[in-house]
């Protein structure tokens, strides 16, 4: 049976993860302003020993990884001229991988992985069938990325990204005399409704810029 640590051991463990992420922070701090009144002080000497130990655990690898790392690398494959359409793509990936995290079945796949499914399902979203081949390919043929685990990725991503896919904004696709335009409208939270992702070419929402805003995007992309 192990055995439960000290309460002081647990305490300046915790001590000295704030001294770090005050360190890291770049904050002025004095060790005696969180350490409290509950009897146990430690001296600089100490916490700092701590503080290896924990650097050690980590492996000094003391800056998270997440999948907002990605985001942007796979999004510069796609060589999208148009800012405000890259900077939709941008937040529909953003929003699929806010929601994919609560969904433990994730927790297989690498943050870049992630970041790739979820740019590539918000492709799918964003532009028309003759376009996601070519995104999809981009991103395939990156060396970075193992083909077989971002298709099983993908697949779970776009199952949560159609789960309940609303927003404050709405696109709409529109082909039109040889031209395509895609229209960025702020809805109402009122005004919300679900949308079902159809064959590569339905345009859905996303984006969380000011509501004043109407972007227009004309194409050919």
């Amino acid at each position: 049976m192990l055995q439960q640590p000290n309460t002081w051991v647990l305490r300046l463990v915790a001590n000295s993860c704030v001294s770090l992420a005050a360190k890291m922070m770049k904050t002025d701090f004095s060790l005696a302003d969180f350490q409290g009144d509950e009897g146990f002080m430690f001296d600089a000497q100490t916490v700092e020993r701590m503080e290896y130990l924990i650097l050690g655990a980590l492996k000094w690898r003391m800056r998270s990884i997440t999948p907002f790392s990605f985001v942007s690398f796979f999004i510069s494959l796609f060589k999208v001229k148009d800012p405000p359409l890259k900077q939709a793509l941008k937040a529909r990936a953003v929003e699929i991988i806010f929601k994919a995290q609560l969904d433990t079945k994730l927790l297989e796949f690498k943050p870049s992985t992630i970041a790739a499914s979820a740019v590539l399902s918000a492709s799918h979203q964003l532009f028309d069938g003759k376009q996601f081949p070519s995104f999809k390919k981009a991103i395939s043929s990156c060396s970075y990325v193992n083909k077989e685990n971002m298709a099983k990725c993908t697949n779970w991503v776009e199952e949560i990204a159609m789960e309940g896919s609303e927003s404050i904004w709405d696109y709409q696709h529109i082909s039109s005399s040889g031209s395509e335009i895609t229209t960025v409208t702020p809805r109402t939270e009122g005004d919300m409704k679900r949308r079902k992702i159809n064959d590569y070419g339905t345009i859905i929402k996303t984006v969380d810029c000011p509501v004043s805003k109407r972007v227009l995007i004309h194409g050919p992309f």
